[in-house]
């Protein structure tokens, strides 16, 4: 029996997806659900939805900021 270190993971030829390639699909519905799910409980708040979006952005912006190590 072969050990497993001998075993090929793919074909020869066949495409290997990346580690991005693999999650952003599900990152992404991840992400518009939680948008969904925040937008409306913010308008059931009595948030507008324009400032509900204005602070979700903000939000996602500060974080991203923090991620590249600028805070403000």
């Amino acid at each position: 029996m072969p050990r497993s270190s001998e075993i090929p993971v793919t074909p020869r030829g066949d495409h290997v997806v990346t580690a991005r390639e693999a999650i952003e699909p599900l990152y992404d519905r991840l992400e518009i659900e939680t948008d969904k799910a925040v937008l409306a409980a913010a308008v059931r708040a009595g948030w507008s939805s324009e400032d509900a979006a204005k602070a979700l952005a903000s939000l996602r912006l500060q974080d991203a900021l923090s991620v590249l190590g600028h805070t403000p």
